[in-house]
Parts: structure tokens; sequence; C-alpha cells
């Protein structure tokens, strides 16, 4: 099953201010979080990920900053082979301030690459090529993977628990957002060799990086056919990624949203007519100018019987579809084809029979997200679309996670945008190298 091994990577020098140096994966860092981030610190891990300049100049702008950032002491080899225990303690979106907080643990570590047809790291959301071209031109230029993925293994038991707790302390620091991250490394060879063969026993699910991952496959393959003599245990074989238990009650899923936009023709009205006509949804009308906190309360109420949704519209009407019992789902054009645990998630039918079916909005257009925002902050949405932005709103229930993994292992991939996995890794905590000369550490 999964293999993965120690980590020797770079680090920021332990004595320099990490709350300044780090950054969010690049992907949800806007243009001004960008300025931002590059203002904190000339070291600033954004300088790397998102270079400066113009069209491919920034590729080689990336490489440079990192050979001074090297050559200056900024980032330096920790040379002692590790897993590097990661906690993150936040309170979930939304939450007031004196709700409970929650811990997320886990570890960066390598992962040996493998394609998806091997089965052994599963995907669980459709990827674009315009990233996985950015990416692999950055990998290209610094031969590092900066950003890790996130990645899932099994442990219902949680055996790894205690293993993981052989950790010492190496930083703590709290971002903007309020959660506090704190990085701890494991180095004692028997924690290592049981958290390496615990792992062993497991698929690894992709939470979060499916484009960094595909493009440290694709370098790979690039790099190997212009090393043929390059050792097994190569770093640029291994990709580094945040591994979390996937059975770890504090392993929480949020929804995102979907709002409609620029839709011709379009009438909510409409749709909920075909919604109830078609056999396969009870629309239950919430009236009007309900709230944010009172529609999810009606949406998680019903979703704990059937996949559902709410429709908001911009008057201020709003409605509750639930699938119906009687509900066909084999025989539908768009769902039928699918594995039983996809077709009867709410993002599969969301997207197949509304978005497609009633919306006119074709797979290709909801890949390309031309009819589509995709939203965290219900409020913050459902004012928007009271407000006259885009045509209609959904509100949608987490994927539990269970849901998930067992699509994936049906070989299948959900729609985009389809988990929300809250907080997000921290770039910068570590840095893996894709030296073809230079190995992963074997088990001691």
């Amino acid at each position: 099953m999964a293999e993965i091994a120690p980590l020797t990577p770079l680090c920021y020098d332990r004595r320099a201010p990490l709350e300044r140096l780090v950054a969010p994966p690049y992907d949800v860092i806007s243009p001004e979080g960008r300025e931002a981030l590059a203002a904190q610190d000339p070291n600033n891990v954004v300088h790397l990920i998102l270079p400066e300049g113009e069209g491919d100049t920034r590729y080689g702008h990336a490489a440079t900053h990192l050979a001074e950032m090297r050559a200056t002491g900024a980032l330096v080899r920790d040379e002692e082979p590790g897993y590097f225990r990661y906690d993150q303690t936040f309170r979930p979106p939304g939450a007031p301030a004196g709700a409970p907080t929650l811990t997320r643990t886990g570890f960066l570590a390598a992962v040996r690459l493998s394609p998806f047809s091997d089965r052994v790291v599963l995907p669980h959301e459709r990827t674009l090529s315009g990233p996985k071209v950015d990416r692999l031109k950055l990998f290209r230029a610094t031969r590092t993977n900066l950003s890790p993925g996130f990645m899932l293994y099994r442990d219902p038991e949680r055996a790894l628990d205690e293993h993981l707790a052989q950790a010492r302390p190496l930083a703590e620091l709290t971002t903007d957002d309020g959660v506090v991250h704190r990085l701890s490394k494991i180095t004692g060879p028997s924690a290592l060799r049981a958290i390496t063969r615990q792992v062993a026993q497991s698929s690894l699910l992709i939470a979060d990086g499916h484009h960094r991952y595909e493009t440290a496959v694709a370098y790979a393959a690039e790099i190997a056919s212009q090393n043929p003599g390059a050792p097994d245990r190569a770093e640029f074989r291994y990709f580094m990624a945040f591994l979390a238990n996937g059975d770890d009650p504090n392993l929480v899923v949020f929804p995102t949203h979907r709002h409609a936009h620029d839709l011709s023709g379009f009438s909510f009205d409409a749709l909920l007519a075909g919604a109830g006509t078609r056999g396969l949804f009870d629309v239950t009308v919430l009236g009007v100018g309900a709230t944010a906190d009172s529609l999810l309360a009606r949406l998680t109420h019903a979703g704990e019987r059937a996949p559902s949704f709410v429709a908001c519209a911009p008057d201020g009407r709003a409605a509750l579809l639930s699938l119906r019992p009687t509900a066909d789902l084999a025989d539908h054009p768009t769902l039928g084809a699918q594995v039983e645990p996809l077709r009867r998630s709410d993002v599969a039918l969301l997207h197949g029979a509304i978005l497609e079916d009633l919306c006119g909005i074709t797979k290709e257009a909801q890949a390309a997200k031309t009819n589509l925002y995709y939203v965290q902050d219900a409020g913050q949405a459902l004012a928007e679309v009271r407000g006259g932005r885009g045509d209609v709103l959904f509100l949608m229930n987490a994927t539990p996670t269970r849901v998930v993994r067992e699509i994936a292992e049906a070989g299948e991939v959900m729609p985009q945008k389809s988990t929300f996995f809250y907080p997000k890794v921290l770039t910068g905590l570590t840095i893996h190298t894709l030296e073809p000369g230079r190995t992963v550490a074997a088990m001691p």
C-alpha cells in the first residue's frame, strides 16, 4: 500500500519569526493577500510559490530567490530525518468567539509517488490543466516541492497517537484567522518505524492538493527519464504531504456553497417546478427572508434523512430540495452511469440533476466555473444573492469523509470544490527538495 519516509527538508532558520515567513497554499491567496505577505518579509515563502514577473520569467525569479535564501542561511537543511508533527487548533468557520476549539493533528512526511491507476493514492475531485502547467514550470525551475499536499490515512483504532506523541516542540505561531499552529519533530527510531508501518496498511486519500500531486507525478517521470541511473529512493520520487487520520473525529469537513450566475432565461419558479415534477425531489418552500442560520439548520436536519440542499432566490425566497425515497437514480441520464455512493451524494445530485439538467450549466462550464462562484460563508453568500448578485444560491451540507473515501475507493471523483477541509495547511514549515542525487532517509 502506501510508502512514506521521513523528511530531511529545508527549513527556515529556527531563530527567524516564522509567522512572518509562512503562507497559506498558493491557490487560496488573492492578489491583495500576496502583496501583504510579500511585504511582511523579503524571505516570505510567497516569493517562491507566487513569484513576481511576467510570463515564464517569474519561475526563474523563484529559482534565483530560493538560491539566495539558501546562500544567506535564511533556509537551512535539517539533516536529521524525521516526521514533523503538525497541530492546528481552531474554531470552526462561522462559530462564535466563545465556541469550543478543535485540534487537528497530523504530520509532514515524504510520500512515494504513484499514478492514480495504482490505487495507492486516491483522488476525490476533478482537476484542471492550467494549475498543473503552472506548478510543473515551478517544479522545473526550483527543483523543490514547496507546498505540501494533504492526505488522509486510515487508523480507526488511533494506533499512531502514542507514536505521534513522541515529538519535541519546534515552533508555535498564530495566523490572522486565529488558528494556532504547532510544529514538532519525531526522530526516535521506534516511533519512525511504527508510523511508517501503520500508514503502509492504508491507501491515502487526497484531501487537498490534487493539482500539486499530479504535477509531482509528471515531474518525477520527466526527471526519471533524464536520469536513468537515479537511486530508487531519490527525492524526486516522493511528494511532501501532511498526513492526518481520516478516522479522527476532529477531522471536520465543511461545505462549499454554489452561487450560480448569468444563466440564460433563468426562473426560480421553473427551477422548483422542474425539481418537483421529474420524480427526484420533494420541494418544501421555506418562506421569504429566512436567515442563513435558520436555513442551514433546516438543511442539516433534512440531510440526516436524505441528500438535500437549499435553493435561495434574489427576492428572498428559499426552498428545501430533498431526494425522494422512491427516486430511481440508476435510470437518470446524467447520474445513472455513476457509482451509487457518488450519485447519491449531495454535490453530485446538485451538479447532475439541477445545475446541468435544469440550469443548463454543462459539465465543461462547471469545470471552468463559467457560471458558478464557490463560497464558504453562507451568510455572506445569502446577502450577495439578495443584493442582486447572481441568479440562485445553493446552500450545501458538508460531504462526510466516509462518503468521500467510499467514492474514491470506487474509482470515481466528485465535482470540483466538493469538500472544504479547514484550516488550510501552511506552506513554508518544511520544503522538500527534488535533487536527483539526493535520497530520502531509509528506516533506522
